[in-house]
């Protein structure tokens, strides 16, 4: 239960922060391409770097505790490509090159191909 509320708790920040991140390209006028979102990604993979990387070297007694709030919940709220990053990056460290590349691909392709099918679908749908 406790597991459940840190990641809670954690994603309603993290989304909140998402939010907060969006609106504020918007009045700083940063419109039509995605830069809100790029930031987005890229400041949440570095901050998914820092943070286990850190916990990795200081192996504190609450490390599962912030893992969960922090990684899967905060940021996990704030983006998910932080933690594709992180799965990108653990397979290429393993040495798993192959597998590495085709998740990034696979990841990529079949997202795009689910949102393009999703919005077919409604279209149908709800003519």
């Amino acid at each position: 239960m406790q597991s459940i509320l840190l990641v809670g708790a954690g994603g309603a920040l993290g989304a909140v922060g998402r939010y907060g991140a969006g609106v504020a390209f918007v009045r700083l006028g940063v419109i039509g391409f995605p830069w809100a979102t790029v930031a987005i990604n890229v400041s949440g993979s570095l901050l998914m770097g820092v943070l286990i990387g850190l916990l990795a070297q200081t192996l504190p007694a609450w490390q599962n505790e912030a893992r969960l709030f922090l990684a899967v919940g905060v940021l996990g709220g704030y983006t998910t490509f932080s933690a594709f990053s992180l799965d990108v990056v653990t397979l290429f460290e393993r040495g798993e090159i192959l597998p590495a590349t085709l998740y990034i691909a696979f990841s990529v392709a079949a997202s795009i191909l689910a949102l393009v099918f999703g919005l077919l679908l409604m279209r149908w749908v709800l003519p």
